[in-house]
């Protein structure tokens, strides 16, 4: 990490915090400065951006490995554990800061619910470091893909809520020690 590599080909990314998508170009220097959580936070131009572990050759990288939910599918009957859920939701990193979401602090409440038909809707409120953080949409939604991928959870609703504010003092005690704060 923190090497300059070439670009070996045209990739989507998103600039870190805005939340704008844009195009890195095949032959830009670039700096990998995090691979977590199935994606990588770049240097380019002066500017932080993610890029998506879709997109790793073209970084000359492998993906990076993001523990997952088994992908078999969950036996009849089958309950959703919330250990489960919060499991998946240390695998969702922060693109600017290399600690998961849950020991940043900003997973408020989870709520597990039984379908009638089968399964779980699995409901979860969550904040941002900082409210007008463009990156929200996209924590969002890899936050709603994880959660989706754990065997018997049939719906994810992610809502952003901004009550209470969020401040260093929702970190975890592990969190504080990966920053440097303790």
């Amino acid at each position: 990490m923190n090497d300059e590599i070439i670009l070996k080909r045209d990739c989507e990314a998103v600039l870190i915090p805005a939340g704008t998508k844009i195009t890195l170009q095949a032959g830009e220097p670039v700096v990998i400065t995090q691979a977590l959580g199935g994606s990588f936070t770049v240097i380019i131009r002066g500017n932080m951006a993610r890029v998506e572990a879709r997109d790793a050759d073209a970084l000359g990288q492998a993906p990076p490995a993001a523990p997952s939910a088994e992908t078999a599918a969950a036996p009849a009957g089958a309950v959703v554990a919330e250990d489960q859920v919060m499991a998946q939701l240390r695998t969702c990193y922060d693109p600017e800061i290399p600690v998961n979401i849950v020991d940043l602090g900003l997973i408020y409440d989870l709520q597990i619910q039984p379908l009638p038909a089968g399964g779980a809707r699995v409901e979860i409120k969550m904040t941002l470091t900082a409210p007008g953080c463009g990156m929200g949409p996209v924590l969002q939604q890899d936050v709603e893909s994880k959660v989706s991928s754990i065997p018997g959870v049939k719906e994810a609703v992610v809502s952003l809520v901004w009550d209470p504010p969020w401040s260093r003092e929702m970190l975890t005690e592990a969190a504080r020690l990966e920053l440097g704060l303790m």
